[in-house]
């Protein structure tokens, strides 16, 4: 993130699904890393080019998950990368897909 212009700070948690059920994120989408960007939460190994896209779009959602560790995502890079959704989680709890990759 550092790399793509975003400032970070890191907060280690005792209790993860908490920490992400105050934020708003439901936990069905959760993942291994949970950020507060702006008024968005993003769940898991999200593309920088992603999250920037939202933040120019500015949908009202909850932010963006990519759940599980996908193979060829941020930070989980392999010689055989393996296809992965980016959801845009809505208010309501339900999710669209956002990006492909």
């Amino acid at each position: 993130m550092l790399d793509n212009g975003f400032k970070v700070r890191n907060i280690d948690v005792e209790d993860v699904p908490a920490a992400r059920k105050k934020l708003g994120m439901p936990e069905k989408y959760g993942s291994c890393h949970t950020a507060r960007i702006g008024s968005y939460v993003i769940e898991g190994h999200v593309p920088a080019a992603d999250i920037k896209r939202l933040l120019k779009e500015k949908p009202q959602a909850v932010g963006l998950a990519a759940p599980g560790m996908p193979g060829g995502s941020p930070g989980m890079e392999t010689a055989k990368p393996q296809p992965y959704d980016v959801l845009l989680v809505e208010k309501n709890g339900k999710s669209k897909v956002f990006a492909r990759h």
